[in-house]
């Protein structure tokens, strides 16, 4: 009689602190939907980079950007070029995680071709993630040169 007492007891604190990490941990996320986009864009590190991808054996840009906000319930359009008009435009200082980073990585240079969401930011820098030719669903820096010079701005999709 004492052992199954003492079971019960033992599976029903383990449930209740189950359920209380479970709750804080959904809080958590509702309270700060850029950390979810982020951590799902980042999810993908390491998948190919495909043209007109959208799966896991093989993403581009835009669908990376697409498939993250939609995690918190935010249906991006499909394409970089449309993607660039959602949101608000914000000043390169003003960036913060979660914003939207667009380029102009094609001949036309000011034509909006390829997009990334910021990760992290410092005084000195803008870590983003997208998804690159080169190397697929990856994270690099804005101080790059070769981004640097294809950027064009950046919008805030979330609030």
């Amino acid at each position: 009689m004492y052992r199954q007492r003492f079971l019960f007891s033992s599976f029903l604190l383990v449930a209740i602190v189950i359920f209380n990490f479970s709750c804080a941990s959904k809080k958590k996320v509702a309270s700060e939907p850029f950390k979810q986009v982020i951590t799902t864009a980042r999810s993908y590190t390491g998948t190919p980079y495909r043209y007109g991808g959208t799966t896991r054996a093989g993403i581009d840009c835009s669908a990376l950007v697409y498939h993250s906000f939609y995690s918190v319930g935010i249906t991006m359009p499909r394409t970089s070029t449309d993607q660039s008009q959602q949101g608000k435009s914000i000043k390169k200082n003003e960036i913060e995680p979660g914003d939207v980073l667009f380029f102009a990585t094609g001949r036309k240079k000011k034509q909006v071709t390829h997009s990334g969401i910021v990760t992290e930011t410092s005084k000195n820098d803008i870590r983003f993630i997208h998804s690159s030719t080169s190397l697929g669903v990856s994270e690099d820096y804005l101080s790059n040169p070769y981004w640097s010079k294809a950027f064009l701005f950046a919008r805030r999709v979330l609030d």
